[in-house]
């Protein structure tokens, strides 16, 4: 029989989940109810099954997608509390290798790299923003359930501002034996780091909350497509592989032990089901199977990996002179941090001083602003499918960038030193577990909250070993870098435009801001401030990438079948019948829906529910056959769709 195969990829970093829908027609009987590719784990009692999207005929076709799996709970239905609070721990420990990744990365520009207990208030820091902006963005943004953390987009040019002479780090900042992290010295220089890249987060972020609530968002996609895209995303991976091989140099034999642990759990181990022991009122206590190994795959590999740093540092087999190769995979280096981090801390705006800014932080930050809501387009359309709600209007689109706008704001204002923006590996946990339901994201957030409060927490985090560190970097950096080449499945890489567009927007971001770090003197234009700003922007490789894509393939002829655009469509912007009512879904809370129906002015403003728009857009189904038109049938290939990183 016909039917779709709905295959869920976990990347071996669970920061990066791509979820891929790949067409297929094959000839099998429809799994049990236990079977893998249905759930992570059963759901006992439970009969509010709700079907995902179907095609709008009642039939399946190669144009729309639809799960062959039903949601235990949809996306406005409220599961038991204790399920919501176990599916949201699981969502925090999901996110939880891409959120301590980002400050243990800053710290190397902020200069923090000994000072571990600091680390541990920015870990802190960011866990409970994080927890803030995706309450926002559940109750008064998309309403989708997303969760929100820090960013890659905002890492790359944040380090490349941080490269400048002007801010980079002192040589005694580097030697452990000279670093005393109390001192007014030390303190003011990590902390006006600190201010000038909080003040441009700030500034960077008020362009995404004019982008998302006036609506020009849409305005925007037009122009951007997957040739725009693929470089962007691609060369946020390959820009950090200096990290990466840093971290992971300090001990290549802990640091592979780390990467073979995640690729093992994430990707030979996914299929298999451990036994827990389960209670309730109808069967009692017996058992129910859940697939630890595909939810975290990360999380089990530091784990594991940390333990035998522990176990080989308590019989002193990695040597303990700090000049010796692999001293830095001994757990016992920031031992103190534990003993002096606070209990209970609670982060407050301006923590670390009042925030400066510098214009060129603010144009290389809204470089990386604008990669995060195209990305953040993309997820909304993918968790509105595995969450079995309706393709999500424009208005609700306008307002969740917009809250993101507020988020990263928030996080500038915090000292997070990055911003927020959708997390796609939580978009796949919900086709894993097949619940739905915004209330669990709800109470993950809470808990993001309650865990930044607590200071031992992210003290915890800061002792795990460099080379461990560096393993996780190994793998995450290469997914990152893979799903943005994804995005070329879109195109016709058959096309020597194509290739040609995306070649060239590669090579030269890999190029160019190699060339200006080795020449930093290079740029002279006798004007300070623009000095700075081409420089912050030629060292970005993401910029540099994403501006030549841009550029060429909106001026290099090619048809938009070619260029991708129709299958980008049809993959983001699909039209399909309602599963749940749109109002419900994507307006707003307790009744405010119905105030501002009372209001007529509120039709004008693209981010409210009553928002009308008279203006013609493209359809897919429009797209489709305009170019029919203009370019021979083709036979109909299968499309794999994939959700951005």
């Amino acid at each position: 029989m016909h039917e779709e195969c709905c295959i869920f990829c976990l990347s071996s970093y669970s920061d990066f989940y791509i979820v891929f829908r790949v067409h297929t027609t094959i000839m099998s009987p429809e799994k049990s109810r236990d079977g893998l590719d249905n759930y992570a784990f059963t759901v006992d009692g439970v009969d509010n099954f709700c079907e995902l999207p179907v095609n709008k005929h009642g039939i399946e076709d190669f144009s729309e997608e639809r799960e062959s799996n039903k949601l235990a709970y949809c996306v406005t239905d409220v599961p038991p509390w204790y399920l919501c609070i176990f599916l949201g721990i699981q969502h925090y420990l999901t996110a939880f290798g891409g959120i301590i990744a980002i400050p243990l990365i800053l710290s190397q520009g902020l200069c923090l790299q000994h000072d571990g207990l600091t680390q541990s208030h920015l870990i802190s820091t960011i866990f409970f923003v994080s927890g803030l902006c995706t309450l926002l963005q559940v109750t008064f943004g998309v309403r989708l359930p997303i969760l929100q953390g820090g960013t890659f987009t905002l890492l790359s040019p944040t380090m490349a501002l941080l490269s400048m002479p002007e801010w980079t780090c002192p040589a005694w900042t580097q030697n452990a034996t000279l670093v005393n992290t109390s001192s007014p010295e030390f303190i003011n220089v990590w902390q006006s780091r600190m201010q000038m890249i909080q003040g441009s987060i700030m500034v960077g972020s008020l362009f995404q909350v004019l982008v998302g609530f006036s609506g020009l968002i849409g305005l925007f996609m037009r122009f951007i497509g997957p040739l725009t895209i693929a470089p962007t995303i691609s060369l946020i991976g390959l820009s950090l592989f200096d990290s990466a091989g840093m971290n992971a140099g300090h001990h290549w034999g802990i640091s592979s032990m780390t990467t073979c642990l995640i690729v093992l759990f994430s990707q030979y181990l996914r299929h298999i089901a451990i036994p827990f022991p389960k209670y309730n009122k109808a069967k009692k206590f017996h058992s129910t199977r859940i697939y630890v190994f595909q939810i975290l795959p990360v999380l089990l590999g530091i784990t594991l990996s940390w333990l035998i740093c522990y176990l080989l540092t308590t019989y002193n087999v990695l040597p303990s002179d700090p000049d010796k190769y692999g001293f830095l995979a001994r757990t016992d280096i920031k031992g103190d941090v534990m003993s002096k981090a606070p209990w209970f801390r609670f982060p407050y705006p301006g923590q670390w001083g009042v925030p400066s800014v510098s214009l060129a932080g603010v144009v290389g930050i809204l470089a990386g602003v604008i990669s995060s809501m195209i990305e953040s387009v993309g997820d909304y359309h993918a968790c509105a499918r595995l969450s079995g709600a309706p393709p999500p209007p424009r208005h609700a689109i306008n307002r969740g960038i917009g809250i993101e706008g507020i988020g990263c704001l928030l996080a500038g204002a915090w000292g997070t030193g990055n911003g927020t923006t959708s997390y796609s590996e939580n978009v796949g946990a919900l086709g894993i577990t097949k619940v739905g339901s915004r209330m669990v994201i709800v109470a993950g957030g809470f808990i993001m909250i309650i865990m930044g409060l607590f200071g031992k927490i992210g003290a915890i985090f800061t002792t795990i070993p460099t080379p461990v560190v560096g393993g996780m970097f190994l793998v995450m950096f290469g997914v990152i870098t893979a799903a943005g080449i994804s995005n070329l499945q879109y195109t016709d890489m058959n096309s020597s435009r194509n290739i040609f567009i995306f070649g060239f927007s590669m090579f030269t971001g890999l190029t160019i801001p190699n060339w200006i770090v080795k020449n930093p003197k290079s740029i002279a234009t006798g004007v300070v401030e623009l000095d700075h700003v081409l420089q912050v922007l030629l060292t970005t490789s993401m910029f540099v990438g994403g501006f030549f894509g841009f550029l060429l393939d909106n001026t290099i002829p090619g048809t938009k079948r070619e260029r991708g655009i129709v299958a980008w469509n049809n993959a983001h912007q699909n039209e399909s019948d309602n599963t749940l009512e749109s109002e419900d879904v994507y307006g707003f809370p307790i009744g405010i829906n119905g105030c501002l129906s009372c209001c007529a002015w509120t039709k004008y403003l693209p981010f409210f529910p009553t928002y009308t728009d008279s203006t013609h857009v493209d359809t897919p189904s429009s797209l489709e056959s305009l170019e029919s038109k203009i370019e021979p049938s083709k036979e109909e290939k299968h499309i794999i769709t994939g959700a951005a990183f």
